[in-house]
């Protein structure tokens, strides 16, 4: 089993700055691609960016240029770090991390998700 913690949600005004981090830990062999999406009111939910195990990155196109997404492979982490917040950045934000568990078989985790609201 796989579990995955998020944190660093919060309420940020216009053009602010939030630093999300999901640590994950169970019984991993290893992991592929690390990832997160978001879920505004009304809205089916988004992938927001995504690295891989090679360090390849994704961006959904109203993020690039703002946030920034980062792993660190010894720590089992993956951030979001996200600049010059808008309002249309509110939602609810999910990590996903999809690898491979010490039996062999493959996982699909999320976390809890956290909330990020942009507003003064």
């Amino acid at each position: 089993q796989v579990q995955l913690v998020e944190s660093g949600g919060g309420l940020v005004q216009p053009g602010g700055s939030l630093r999300l981090s999901c640590a994950a830990s169970g019984s991993i062999f290893s992991i592929n691609t690390m990832g997160w999406y978001r879920q505004a009111p009304g809205k089916e939910r988004e992938l927001v960016a995504r690295i891989t195990r090679l360090l390849r990155r994704d961006y959904v196109d109203s993020v690039k240029g703002r946030f920034t997404i980062s792993r660190d492979n010894a720590k089992k982490t993956v951030n979001l770090q996200m600049n010059n917040l808008k309002a249309e950045d509110t939602a609810v934000y999910y990590c996903n991390i999809e690898g491979i568990l010490v039996t062999m078989s493959p996982f699909n985790s999320w976390g809890q998700g956290t909330q990020v609201t942009v507003s003064s």
